[in-house]
């Protein structure tokens, strides 16, 4: 009974990282690429299809993001993922519109809110993995 006991425990003690590793993965993912495609976008500002594009894209990687599986572990910075990624979304949606100034602020704000969303991972003990 106690050897079942500790291999339930230690399987549940294996799990949790390996959640949160996956939450992390995701996470990683969805704001390396975030990122990448707005400075596609900015070095491209005034091709209102690419705009679109990347507009579409970053819709649907917030609702992605707000239906992910968010461990105990990480579920403080995550709300913080979300307004990265909105940030991103909102950027994108301004360079359809040919809101140029408004663009650029809101690709500044993401780059805080991503610079906020690792640092309250990095005081949870956790970090996202380098995707590029």
């Amino acid at each position: 009974m106690r050897l079942g006991a500790a291999v339930v425990g230690a399987a549940l003690f294996c799990a949790i990282p390996a959640l949160a590793g996956t939450y992390l993965t995701s996470a990683g993912l969805l704001v390396t690429e975030a990122r990448r495609e707005s400075e596609v976008l900015r070095k491209r500002l005034h091709d209102v299809e690419l705009a679109r594009l990347v507009h579409k894209l970053a819709d649907g990687r917030l609702q992605v993001a707000r239906g992910m599986h968010v461990p105990s572990e990480v579920a403080q910075a995550h709300p913080h993922l979300i307004l990265v990624l909105e940030a991103y979304e909102r950027a994108a949606e301004a360079a359809t519109k040919k809101e140029y100034k408004r663009f650029l602020v809101l690709l500044s704000r993401a780059r805080e809110e991503e610079a906020n969303f690792r640092a309250i991972l990095k005081q949870l003990g956790w970090e996202l993995p380098k995707m590029d």
